[in-house]
């Protein structure tokens, strides 16, 4: 009955459009145009299908391959929309579809049989369920990896139903799995171990509030397994007792990244053992509101081919450790270094770090308080450095800035927050650092509006991101993820505490601001720069900024 009732609304429809045709030439040459297309002069008859003496649909004729490339440049929603235009463009669309993402509450179970039925073709799954709702249970996730055996990543969110027999299933029928990421979840350290045991090709394991291994104050040891052998990434967010993944962490002999997030415990002694037993490997270290001290710092240190190291909100790390990684990580591309106003590292690490890292590239530091001193060897040192930024910083000021300007021939992007930098820093970067594309001015009590249009107006080319707003007293990193957590190459810097500035330095802001509307003034006529500084922070600069 379905298909009888399709085929005569089709015919009925090509019906309509000959007879539009023949009414109406003009307009049907420009709708036709769309689906039919003719050269200039050609008859609409020469389109007709020699056999079956119809106008051919090159759509219908397009390999079910070539039409599944298109759908997957089309976003969801978009191919959700193709999927109902007819039953070909459901069943292409469906059989081309690699990536899934369902909301596992408990109702999904009745439907996974038909839902995987169409999508037969899924390598990619997310399963995520709101903290209000039921999630799925270990029989759905048997079941959806039974339909899936081809299954290469699977990220779990909230299934707070699911145990340790059900990751064991999931893991014997999905060998193939080469990422995995689970957060809030309930089971433990056997399904865990599941994983590890049975998925010998998994690269990347992205663990969060795991509360199984929470339950008792010894967790069961997780890993090595056969997993070890390909583990990439692993990255451990907010865990009680991280520590337990000792054994995977020493176990994988591939290492390349290893983040740590708000992980509870002593890592020193684990960070002594690895460098013992991998020396070279890791390439990568985000460590976040972690207990680690110089000592771990000097043990890391041996991985020599350390390029990327995040120090966030690790008080007892100080010049020491940092001058440890700097003599021996030689090839360190990116650093990042929150302080949280600790007063641990400045100076001293800084200059070590420039005076053994030349290929540097990226540095962030906040709640650093770096010198003329140490930026200048920076800038000397570190021919490559193109990614600067500098936040909550009480020595940060003019006359560093314009060591920056002078010296920082190959800065791309600045980042200045919450600084004592006035409009006398903007001057020396609008004639230094020549190889600028962007900068970012927040929460600097010094710097005017008019000191960020002298920028703009002699620096067209750079895109100059200014906010003159007070700074309210804030921590130092307004979010627990930091800049570290954003996978960007050059993230937003977060919010950082306000710098004070002295009621001198608000005077001498006022005078700067003066001489800036003076020298505003000289570059044309008066009205002409006020209007045309209008325009540009109506239109040109935001659209530029996003």
């Amino acid at each position: 009955m379905g298909q009888t009732a399709s085929t005569a609304t089709v015919a009925y429809r090509r019906e309509s459009v000959q007879g539009h045709r023949s009414t109406n030439t003009t307009k049907t040459t420009r709708s036709t145009d769309l689906v039919f297309p003719m050269t200039a002069g050609e008859d609409e008859d020469d389109n007709r299908d020699p056999v079956h003496g119809e106008n051919s649909d090159y759509i219908s004729d397009l390999p079910d391959e070539c039409l599944a490339i298109v759908f997957q440049s089309l976003s969801s929603a978009d191919r959700n929309r193709c999927s109902l235009v007819c039953r070909r463009w459901l069943l292409v669309e469906g059989q081309s579809r690699q990536r899934l993402s369902l909301n596992a509450q408990l109702d999904l179970l009745p439907v996974i049989d038909s839902l995987f039925t169409r999508f037969d073709s899924v390598t990619k799954l997310a399963l995520k369920c709101d903290r209000r709702s039921v999630s799925i249970r270990d029989d759905a996730l048997v079941l959806i990896s039974e339909r899936c055996p081809n299954l290469t990543r699977l990220k779990l969110r909230a299934c707070r139903e699911l145990t340790d027999a059900g990751m064991e299933g999931f893991a014997k029928n999905c060998r193939g799995l080469k990422k995995l990421s689970c957060g809030s979840c309930t089971f433990g350290s056997k399904g865990m171990n599941a994983i590890l045991d049975n998925c010998a090709a998994l690269e990347e394991l992205s663990v969060k509030r795991l509360r199984g291994i929470a339950e008792t104050a010894v967790a069961e040891p997780i890993g090595p397994g056969v997993a070890a052998a390909s583990l990439k990434t692993i990255c451990l967010k907010e865990l009680y007792n991280g520590q337990c993944f000792g054994s995977l962490i020493l176990g994988a002999k591939n290492l390349k990244t290893l983040k740590l997030f708000r992980c509870s415990g002593d890592w020193d002694t684990l960070f002594q053992l690895m460098a013992e037993r991998v020396k070279s490997m890791i390439v990568e270290f985000h460590f976040e509101r972690l207990q680690i001290s110089d000592i771990g710092l000097q043990a890391i240190s041996y991985c020599s081919n350390l390029e990327i190291l995040h120090l966030v909100k690790t008080p007892e790390c100080t010049d020491i450790g940092l001058v440890t990684i700097a003599e021996r990580c030689k090839l360190l591309r990116k650093l990042h270094i929150d302080g949280w106003k600790a007063n641990r590292i400045g100076d001293e690490g800084l200059i070590a770090v420039a005076k053994f890292c030349p290929n540097l590239q990226e540095l962030v530091l906040i709640g650093v308080n770096p010198t003329k001193a140490s930026l200048e060897m920076l800038a000397s040192n570190c021919p490559n450095l193109e990614r600067l930024a500098l936040c909550a910083s009480d020595t940060v000021g003019d006359p560093e800035i314009s060591c920056i300007a002078a010296k920082c021939l190959a800065l791309k992007k600045l980042c200045i927050k919450s600084c004592p930098v006035s409009d006398h820093g903007m001057e020396a970067l609008a004639n230094g650092c020549p190889n600028l594309v962007k900068v970012k001015v927040k929460k600097c009590k010094g710097v005017t509006p008019e000191g960020g249009d002298w920028l703009r107006l002699t620096r067209v080319s750079v895109a100059v991101n200014l906010d003159t707003v007070e700074a309210e007293h804030q921590d130092a990193s307004a979010s627990d993820g930091g800049a570290q957590e954003t996978g960007i190459e050059f993230p937003p810097m977060p919010g950082n505490t306000a710098a004070s500035s002295s009621t001198s330095n608000a005077s001498r802001s006022t005078v700067r601001s003066s001489s800036f509307k003076q020298r505003l003034g000289l570059l044309s006529g008066r009205n002409i720069v006020a209007s045309t500084l209008r325009r540009w922070s109506g239109g040109n600069t935001s659209a530029r900024h996003g």
